[in-house]
């Protein structure tokens, strides 16, 4: 049997979280399924992409996912998925907020279609203007350490690098440069985007990053349940390597037991 590791809890702007795993609520091939994913990988933090809920009526089968999330189980953080520049962006989010969800907003702005990068540009222009209005604000960003400095100084709760393009899967191709946003950090670091295996995930935490979160990987696999615990356990383990503090590495060998004795 497995034994529970324990990590020291994951804390955002002041609210304690279960789990490091944070999940998104796209690409499901069902809200059923979904459902039972979030439940069972233990996450207490789960995006919904603003364009896909249903805040006005019923009439997509597939935007009444707000249904489908037990508010008492998870911090549900809107994301806003889909803006092409900040005032989009600001506008979804008061929207939200104008629905009943809570004042925190996953800041997503790529008006590019093909790569869905970041813009850095309009992605400050609103952090500014929602953290002034009281929000607790998560940019997705690059993995860019300038810029997540410039988003800390203005109040953002986290920063959200990409470890490399929404749903490729291709993990941590960006880890230089997040290894630097860790190293500066005042905020906790997701890393965000391009988790496609639970190694990559681990490899995320044994950095030091403070969560991931994954989407893509989970949503598609074919038992996205099992997925989603294989991805907590993971998350798990590379925190709690992390919090250990890894061996240092060598260009040489070195012996694991005393030669000395043998040779003599």
């Amino acid at each position: 049997m497995s034994q529970t590791l324990s990590n020291e809890p994951l804390v955002i702007a002041g609210r304690e979280f279960p789990s490091r795993l944070l999940v998104g609520t796209g690409k499901f091939a069902s809200n059923e399924l979904m459902r039972d994913a979030l439940r069972d990988c233990g996450t207490g933090l789960v995006t919904v992409a603003l364009k896909r809920a249903n805040l006005s009526d019923k009439a997509d089968p597939f935007a009444d996912i707000l249904d489908f999330l037990e508010p008492d189980r998870y911090l549900v953080l809107p994301n806003t998925a889909g803006a092409m520049n900040a005032e989009e962006a600001v506008r979804l989010a008061r929207l939200s907020a104008a629905a009943g969800l809570p004042k925190w907003v996953k800041l997503e702005i790529h008006p590019d279609p093909n790569y869905l990068l970041p813009d850095p540009i309009e992605t400050f222009k609103a952090a500014e203007i929602l953290v002034k209005e009281g929000w607790t604000v998560m940019p997705y960003i690059n993995a860019d350490p300038v810029l997540a400095a410039r988003l800390q100084d203005i109040g953002c709760a986290t920063v959200m690098p990409l470890g490399s393009p929404i749903g490729s899967n291709k993990g941590l191709e960006t880890r230089a440069q997040i290894e630097i946003i860790i190293e500066q950090a005042r905020v906790p670091v997701v890393v965000d985007a391009g988790i496609g295996a639970p190694s990559h995930a681990a490899a995320a935490m044994e950095m030091g990053a403070d969560a991931v979160l994954v989407n893509t990987a989970i949503a598609v696999a074919s038992n996205p349940s099992k997925m989603g615990q294989a991805f907590a356990v993971a998350v798990d383990a590379g925190r709690a390597a992390y919090e250990m503090g890894l061996g240092p590495t060598s260009d040489t060998a070195k012996a694991t037991s005393p030669l000395t004795a043998f040779l003599g």
